[in-house]
């Protein structure tokens, strides 16, 4: 994602947009919850820069410095905690390290693990939004005054739930069990929770639990394949 005008460094937070000169990196692997976020961020005047894994993370902070990171808590090739106590103890530190989820405990674990804040998911709210990440700020980067706090709500491009289902579809279609399995029943609680979708929320809860009953996780797994394709072929739930 293109960064906005290098002018916007040299220019003060303000009321209406608390966030200007920032920039914010996005470590999240669905689209639908990054899309939230970057409405959040071009509303707080805040630039954003996205990696959907630990990699690419790594690979962007190796060559830039943002100002802020929001580090989704289940990655596809690991967990976010890892990334989040590396930038803990690393010099020079990043000013705001903010941990996000919507998985029970994830914040005390984010908070544990060196993060500065914490995102409860779904992530819609730009006034909540705002004031976690200012909460981690210094007050130098903080806009002076009097702030009356946005409650709006954002609306992420239906498209981009889509593409998230699109993504969960083709791993479902080319596994069956193991730690693929796992994550495709995470990502998609967190997708339901950010789309408000409670039945895709019910059946992938209902996937993360212990593998005691094969021909039962079986039929979970089928019914929450059943409802990614119910919403592929459903534009108007969208």
């Amino acid at each position: 994602m293109d960064d906005l005008p290098a002018l916007t460094e040299t220019l003060s937070p303000s009321a209406a947009r608390p966030l200007l000169g920032m920039t914010v990196l996005v470590v999240e692997d669905s689209l639908y919850a990054c899309d939230a976020l970057r409405l959040m961020c071009l509303h707080s005047g805040a630039r954003i820069r996205r990696a959907d894994c630990l990699r690419s993370a790594r690979r962007h902070l190796s060559v830039y410095r943002p100002s802020a990171v929001i580090i989704d808590l289940g990655l596809p090739d690991g967990s976010g905690l890892d990334l989040i106590a590396e930038l803990d103890t690393a010099q020079p530190r990043i000013g705001s390290i903010i941990g996000t989820s919507g998985m029970d405990g994830a914040e005390v674990e984010a908070i544990n693990a060196g993060a500065d804040g914490f995102l409860a998911k779904p992530l819609l709210n730009i006034g909540a939004f705002q004031q976690v990440i200012l909460a981690t700020l210094p007050r130098d980067k903080q806009p002076g005054g009097p702030r009356a706090l946005r409650d709006e709500a954002v609306r992420p491009d239906p498209l981009a739930f889509r593409d998230d289902m699109i993504h969960a579809s083709n791993l479902l279609d080319l596994h069956e069990e193991g730690p693929v399995i796992d994550y495709v029943a995470q990502f998609l609680g967190g997708v339901a929770q950010a789309a408000d979708d409670a039945p895709l929320l019910d059946a992938a809860t209902a996937l993360t639990t212990p593998r005691r009953d094969a021909p039962a996780r079986g039929a979970r797994l089928a019914q929450l394949a059943g409802l990614v394709q119910d919403r592929l072929g459903n534009r108007a739930a969208m």
